[in-house]
């Protein structure tokens, strides 16, 4: 059901509704001829009609999912659509300010880690004053407020200024302006969803629409699951799986479970299932209940027998390696016509363990002429002798993962099973199985596989990286697991936004890093404190000749823009550091600023015989114009109390953006990934927690990884990536 028509008047246009039908890729036609006291409506295909503005706000948000990602909230969100009209009512526009300015004060947007509708009921009500607001917005007087207006407009500005610029005159709200035709669709981009239908996603938008579907799901009926194979820890590819599940389990009020596919005890550790279980938490997915393969194994094994004994499966003692050969070719295997009484009695000797069931494997009896290789005869179980990490030496047979993961999903009621494209070939196998094993059909449901440049994502690389010492650990910032990336100072909400962001396409795409960190950075820049650290190697003295003979101490702010960040003591001296890289920039007789004091004339520059800086002096120019000078300088006190600081820099392990499976990774390791740099910060650092976050003035955004513990012990910043364009080094 389509909306064919949006008609509401022009003297009283919904912003806030208009804006999110465009960030929705909604395009009706437009009819703006409605009475000045008329409710906007939505006319649809069918001729049924919606009215009032909030009511269309919420099926956009219900559809498009901007309307939270729990109970709680949408109730959030309805709670702040009922406070938004005191924008409207001008005695009150202050008031309503104030309100929404302490709200916002430990907030990037009003509900959640994602737009909502309630944003745009806001800032629907700031807009739609026209200068009042801009006037204010300019000042400090509601800071948060303007923090968070400024960076919705730049995340979705192309939508919201055309809609400000249609329908907002230079008086407010009024009729729209001239350059708007009388029927204005809302322009859109067709592009193949998942199923290949054409979807609309918005180009106006500064990011696509996250409305996917999932086929013939039903309202609280949908079940899903996330089953990650505990080998190995969580990666940002893997996110991508679990956070797709979070999202239609949410848009479908379904349920999420999480299965462990531990069918490998090769593999497979307990280590590796706690440090899953803390990583699908850190992502924030809510999931019904844990799950095992494992708790499947004995009806797997009657499964297999019962297949074995309708002559749907037999057991083949065909060296592996002929075995793949034959598969290529389309040959059947000397084992394939074995009778059942013969392949129960192999399959004995299997479970058993025994040197001659060591030599076979059950393998599907499907066609071994299909052009889709999967449906060769596949492997259903293999014997493997190695201690289960939860059920310890009971088996000596094991399920595939093609074998058991169809019938498991259907025991467990799955009612869509979401996995990467790269299966797709061996989607006809899953549902000829869950045929001959006669359970319920599962839907299955593609995504593609996230993939980033320079980084590695198989299990089995990452394992030599931590195996050889190339890393310090799983969770090593280097490292593209969760918990590393995490600690390189990633936000899960930009994570959460950036995988949204692409939806469920199938495209495969080599991702830039570049992109998720400038997620990032816009989450992390309006509410991070500011503080100032000198770099120590060959760091020079400037003495202000006319300086404070006295020391003194000022309380600034820790973030000019973000009162909740708190303030920091500052001292003022005679003597001051400054890195070398700005002192040979300096002539003598220029005027400098240094920051969060005033202006400096530099009288004199002392060298060495090397014609290397050795040391400043000059005089204090405070009534100077800070526009006026060229160089803005960090500087500390010359002081017992600056704190050591370790700045750690990094750099991908790789230096190919894309590494071939045939490729052996110590031909495109990066010898140099860790740089470390010795440094003095000022002596608030001290307060640093381990985690936070913290911008070094001129230096860019670091995360506090070891906090003060000592003098004598420095404090270890990562250097998080501002999105700036990164490549590898050779």
């Amino acid at each position: 059901m389509d909306i064919n028509t949006f008609s509401f008047s022009a003297a009283t246009p919904p912003l806030s509704v208009i804006a999110a039908a465009k960030l929705a890729g909604f395009s009706p036609s437009i009819d703006t001829s409605l009475p000045s006291d008329s409710a906007p409506t939505f006319i649809f295909s069918n001729g049924l009609k919606l009215r009032g503005p909030f009511v269309l706000l919420r099926y956009i948000a219900r559809i498009a999912n901007f309307y939270g990602q729990n109970a709680f909230e949408t109730s959030q969100i309805d709670e702040l659509l009922e406070y938004a009209p005191v924008l409207s009512s001008g005695p009150a526009f202050e008031t309503g300010c104030k309100y929404i300015d302490d709200y916002l004060e430990k907030r990037t947007f009003l509900v959640g880690y994602s737009l909502s509708i309630a944003d745009l009921a806001i800032w629907e009500g700031l807009a739609g004053t026209g200068k009042r607001w801009e006037s204010l917005r300019k000042s400090k007087k509601y800071p948060n407020l303007a923090r968070w207006y400024n960076s919705i407009v730049t995340e979705y500005g192309t939508a919201l200024n055309e809609v400000t610029t249609t329908y907002i005159g230079k008086k407010g709200l009024g009729e729209p302006s001239a350059t708007k035709p009388k029927d204005h669709p809302v322009v859109t981009d067709k592009v193949k969803n998942v199923n290949g239908d054409v979807s609309e996603i918005n180009k106006l938008g500064s990011k696509p629409s996250a409305e996917i579907d999932l086929p013939d799901a039903e309202i609280g009926k949908v079940r899903l699951r996330f089953a990650p194979e505990p080998s190995g820890y969580l990666h940002i590819g893997h996110s991508k799986a679990a956070l797709l599940n979070k999202y239609f389990a949410q848009r479908y009020q379904g349920q999420i479970i999480v299965r462990f596919d531990d069918t490998n005890p090769a593999k497979e550790s307990n280590e590796f299932v706690d440090s899953i279980v803390k990583d699908i938490d850190t992502l924030g997915i809510k999931y019904e209940k844990i799950t095992y393969t494992s708790n499947y194994f004995p009806e797997l094994m009657e499964v297999a027998e019962k297949l074995i004994s309708q002559g749907k499966a037999y057991v083949d003692d065909t060296p592996r390696e002929q075995m793949q050969q034959e598969r290529m070719d389309g040959i059947e295997s000397k084992c394939r016509n074995n009778s059942v009484d013969e392949n129960l009695k192999l399959w004995k000797e299997m479970i058993a363990g025994s040197e001659r069931g060591l030599q076979c494997v059950v393998r599907g009896k499907l066609d071994m002429q299909d052009p889709n290789k999967s449906l060769r005869d596949p492997v259903y179980y293999r014997c493997n002798t190695m201690p289960h990490h939860r059920i310890g030496s009971k088996y000596k047979v094991y399920p595939t993962y093609d074998f058991a993961c169809p019938y498991v999903d259907a025991k467990e009621g799955i009612t869509h099973a979401l996995r990467a494209s790269e299966y797709h070939d061996r989607n006809a196998q899953y549902y000829r199985i869950q045929e001959d094993m006669g359970v319920r059909k599962v839907i299955l449901y593609e995504f593609s596989r996230l993939n980033m440049v320079y980084t590695l994502l198989s299990k089995r690389k990452l394992l030599w990286f931590v195996q050889n010492g190339k890393v310090d650990g799983w969770d090593d910032p280097r490292f593209p697991t969760v918990r590393g990336i995490v600690r390189r100072g990633l936000k899960v909400e930009a994570l959460i936004q950036f995988i949204v962001e692409q939806g469920a396409s199938k495209n495969l795409n080599l991702m830039e890093w570049d992109k998720l960190w400038t997620i990032n950075k816009k989450i992390i820049d309006p509410v991070c404190p500011r503080h100032t650290a000198v770099i120590a190697e060959r760091r020079v003295l400037l003495t202000l000749t006319d300086g404070p003979e006295k020391s003194f101490v000022r309380i600034i702010p820790r973030h000019k823009k973000y009162e909740a960040a708190g303030t920091k003591a500052t001292t003022y001296t005679k003597r001051i550091w400054i890195d070398y890289a700005d002192a040979e920039s300096i002539s003598a007789g220029e005027e400098v600023t240094l920051m969060d004091w005033g202006n400096a004339i530099i009288k004199e520059v002392e060298k060495n015989q090397d014609g290397n800086v050795t040391g400043l002096s000059g005089v204090l120019h405070l009534e100077g114009s800070v526009k006026t000078t060229k160089l803005k300088l960090t500087w500390l006190p010359d002081s017992d109390e600056l704190v050591s600081l370790t700045l750690t820099e990094f750099d991908y392990l790789i230096t190919k953006k894309k590494v071939e499976d045939n490729e052996d990774i110590i031909d495109v390791l990066n010898p140099c990934t860790k740089k470390e740099i010795l440094a003095y910060g000022d002596s608030n650092m001290r307060s640093l927690q381990r985690g936070e976050v913290l911008q070094l003035e001129r230096k860019g955004y670091f995360r506090c990884d070891v906090p003060f513990v000592r003098p004598s012990k420095p404090i270890v910043l990562f250097s998080i990536p501002d999105g700036r364009q990164q490549t590898s080094s050779k």
